[in-house]
C-alpha cells in the first residue's frame, strides 16, 4: 500500500471513529499513530486531513447532500460519508491533491472499506461535485467582506 493511501485509511478511521462516538478526535489519532510507524511528514498529512474536515463537516455535507439527492444524508453509511468527505476537503478544499488522484484514492478507499455498491456511489458524487471544484474551493477561501464606515 503507498503512504499516502496508508495516511488517508488511517485518517478514515479516525473519522469514522468520531462520527460514531464522542471520542476526542486528537486522542484517537493518538491512539492509532502510536499502532503505526510513519514518517513525520505522513503523520502531518494526517493531521491536515483530520482537523481541516472535522470543522467544516457541516458544510461538506451539505455539498453531499445536493450531489446525493437521492440519498438524504442521514442514510448515507457513515464510511461513504468520510470518504467523500476527505475526497472533497483534499481536491476542492485544500486543493492538496489533484482532482483524478482524489476520486482515485477514494474509490481505493471505498473497496476496502464499504459496501459492495460504496465505490460506485462515492464515484458518482465525487464526480458531480468536481464539476463544481472552483466554486467549492471559493467558497471556503472567501475573505470576509470589509464594512468600512
Amino acid at each position: 500500500m503507498k503512504t499516502r493511501t496508508k495516511a488517508r485509511c488511517i485518517a478514515l478511521q479516525v473519522l469514522y471513529e468520531c462520527d460514531l462516538t464522542d471520542h476526542d478526535p486528537g486522542e484517537v489519532l493518538g491512539n492509532h499513530l502510536s499502532e503505526e510507524s510513519l514518517a513525520p511528514i505522513l503523520e502531518d498529512f494526517i493531521r491536515r486531513i483530520i482537523f481541516g474536515v472535522i470543522p467544516i463537516i457541516p458544510k461538506l455535507d451539505q455539498l453531499i447532500a445536493e450531489h446525493a439527492p437521492e440519498w438524504p444524508l442521514d442514510q448515507v453509511a457513515v464510511i461513504d460519508r468520510n470518504i467523500i468527505r476527505i475526497a472533497l476537503w483534499e481536491f476542492a478544499v485544500e486543493e492538496c491533491t489533484p482532482l483524478k488522484v482524489a476520486i482515485n484514492e477514494a474509490i481505493e478507499l471505498a473497496k476496502f472499506y464499504g459496501s459492495d455498491s460504496t465505490p460506485r456511489f462515492v464515484n458518482g458524487v465525487l464526480g458531480s461535485l468536481a464539476e463544481r471544484q472552483t466554486e467549492i474551493y471559493q467558497s471556503f477561501h472567501q475573505k470576509p467582506s470589509q464594512n468600512t464606515l
